[in-house]
């Protein structure tokens, strides 16, 4: 199939989630021959820190505006066969226009976001990539979160048909490899700084290593504050690049995972650093949220903490039982959560999915503000 994509990045994976995803799903979609077009709007923020330019099985399009490349990007979705608009794309309105009105393309919509976008919704703040009519006018509203978070796209957004599509790693990029001293940890934390999640980063890291000052932790991630409560033995790389990721977790005895507060509140929705970090054969510590248990089996392929005093009693396990969780949690990685399993779910869904008529400028029912 050929796959148009109006996202937020492709090209840098500074800062956000989606570009990983996207990578792995397009390398796992060009070994099945399929083609993906991805339309990226050239933001001055990710444009320092591009780390690709060139996307493999398919084709990168930054732009300056959406008007230069309107006529380009209509060409492409009336010979696509899915045309997909992303939440934070810049210019997902526009976009949804020109995908609403297709005849021949499926027509998605995927939220990357959708705690983020359900919880701007409920307070009653503008959601930029959604429009007045909200997703009613879409075949098929994937989600990168499950669970309770499926009906509230429907209920609250007026979406039709609603599936899950999760994260997930590519094999190929994110396995073992040799330890690096500069990456060296005890237990380590890779992740950009968000205020949502810096309570659980104080109890499940900051606390543990005061206790533990003999051993060394480390933050690989940006955006980290002036402020930030450092302690003597943790140690941090700012912005570890993509390329770096197995090295960080392969060099980590424990890694840990923090949830983002919109994210723990919704349940189902695993973050992708927990593919990554079980990928390269490093045991992965998370705090708990509903359906984490459907990813991954709690003491046998993750270790849980809900404090500090649980963090410090995984540290004390010995190697041997860090060991096997960590090969029980790869192996389960690799046979449920790889770029290649999501694409069979996606390949499932699209050919499931009924196609209507196109929205050819007809207006369509408002959605609530709401909860």
């Amino acid at each position: 199939m050929k796959l148009i994509v109006f996202g937020l990045t492709v090209s840098s994976a500074w800062g956000n989630g989606h570009a990983t995803l996207w990578r792995g799903l397009c390398r796992a979609m060009a070994q099945r021959g399929h083609e993906v077009v991805f339309f990226e709007r050239d933001l001055p923020y990710y444009r320092p820190h591009r780390d690709l330019t060139d996307l493999p099985g398919g084709r990168l399009v930054l732009f300056e505006a959406w008007s230069d490349v309107r006529a380009l990007a209509a060409r492409e979705v009336a010979g696509a066969d899915v045309a997909m608009v992303t939440s934070y794309c810049p210019d997902a309105l526009a976009a949804t226009d020109l995908v609403l009105a297709a005849s021949r393309a499926r027509r998605v919509f995927y939220d990357l976001d959708t705690p983020v976008t359900l919880a701007r919704l409920r307070r009653g703040e503008a959601v930029d990539y959604i429009g007045p009519g909200g997703l009613g006018g879409f075949d098929l509203v994937l989600s990168y979160t499950g669970g309770s978070a499926l009906t509230a796209l429907r209920e609250e957004l007026g979406a039709q048909r609603v599936a899950p599509l999760y994260g997930h790693v590519d094999p190929a990029v994110h396995r073992p490899t040799t330890p690096r001293e500069r990456y060296r940890a005890d237990l380590s934390y890779l992740g950009t700084y968000a205020a949502d999640r810096q309570a659980g980063v104080a109890d499940l890291f900051i606390e543990p290593a005061r206790r533990r000052p003999d051993q060394r932790f480390l933050i690989g991630g940006a955006q980290y504050p002036s402020d930030f409560p450092w302690t003597r033995n943790i140690h941090f790389v700012q912005h570890v690049m993509p390329e770096e990721h197995p090295a960080f977790f392969s060099s980590s005895r424990l890694t840990l995972n923090v949830t983002r507060g919109a994210m723990a509140e919704l349940g189902w929705c695993p973050s992708g650093r927990m593919f990554e970090a079980t990928a390269c054969g490093t045991a992965l510590l998370s705090d708990d949220w509903e359906g984490l248990d459907h990813f991954y089996r709690p003491g046998e392929e993750i270790l849980i903490a809900r404090d500090a005093e649980d963090v410090c009693a995984v540290m004390d396990l010995s190697d041997t039982e860090i060991r096997r969780v960590a090969e029980a949690g790869r192996a389960r990685t690799l046979t449920d959560h790889s770029a290649a399993r999501r694409l069979d779910a996606l390949e499932r869904i699209l050919a499931e999915a009924p196609m209507r008529a196109p929205n050819l400028g007809a207006l369509q029912p408002e959605f609530s503000e709401g909860a």
